[in-house]
């Protein structure tokens, strides 16, 4: 069997690092974009012969670089994640600045626009293909104080529900992932700036996210790497257009 050919932008840390992690030790070839120099190098120190780009996915440049490296390499693609994104900033929408608004919006849509635009151009010709696009519980439901990240993830919701109509008649399966909170410090951040927002502090905080989740708990980037894993197997082979919680089952969010 071929190896996969898996494409991930902010692949060099977090959520990105995690999915290319799985992949490579399933035989997959790797390609990773990621705007943080530092953590580019170390991820092409630990995985020599993946593709490993600095590249900001809101730079049509930089992502048209990254990109014709892959076309050189791949010549195709079986699995593009579109995990770039930004939590953008946290307070009332009449205390937000419009480039902050921007900055975020740019960063969670251009970036999954550019990439599946181009993914999409290989997987017609190939009729295979399997798209996820990461969202969030923040695009499946109202979110105070976080205007501008839930407008973005609710975004991806209809970007992936447009192309899932789109590519279907091509074999190409485009589907999205909604993590709830995730372990680790991108969440630890988001934590302090929205306790800095709300006045309230960071454990009164941390113990909302907990209190609307039926299971109370958070979530593992192990729970996530299962479900991109099932998403792009033969297993899912009829699967697309799915918004799939990985959360625990979020009842209300209450930041």
């Amino acid at each position: 069997m071929t190896a996969q050919r898996v494409v991930i932008t902010a692949g060099a840390s977090g959520i990105g690092r995690a999915y290319a992690s799985a992949f490579a030790a399933t035989g997959a070839k790797i390609a990773i974009c990621d705007i943080n120099a530092d953590a580019v190098a170390a991820f092409a120190s630990e995985f020599p012969d993946a593709i490993a780009a600095v590249a900001d996915v809101t730079d049509k440049a930089q992502m048209d670089a990254f990109l014709a490296n892959v076309d050189d390499r791949f010549d195709g693609v079986d699995l593009a994640i579109a995990n770039a994104g930004t939590g953008g900033p946290a307070g009332h929408i009449e205390d937000l600045e419009l480039t902050d608004w921007q900055a975020c919006i740019s960063a969670n849509l251009d970036g999954a626009f550019q990439l599946c635009a181009w993914a999409a151009r290989h997987m017609k010709t190939q009729k295979s293909g399997s798209m996820i696009l990461m969202s969030s519980t923040g695009g499946m439901f109202g979110y105070p104080l976080r205007s501008p990240y839930c407008t973005a993830k609710w975004g991806v919701i209809g970007l992936m529900k447009a192309l899932a109509c789109e590519l279907g008649p091509f074999g190409i399966r485009v589907n999205a992932i909604c993590p709830g909170a995730v372990e680790g410090d991108r969440m630890e951040r988001v934590l302090a700036m929205e306790s800095a927002a709300s006045g309230r502090s960071t454990d009164e905080t941390r113990e909302l996210y907990v209190k609307g989740v039926s299971m109370k708990t958070w979530v593992t980037t192990d729970d996530l790497i299962d479900a991109a894993m099932f998403l792009s197997s033969p297993a899912a082979s009829k699967i697309s257009g799915l918004v799939l919680p990985v959360d625990g089952h979020t009842e209300t969010i209450n930041p």
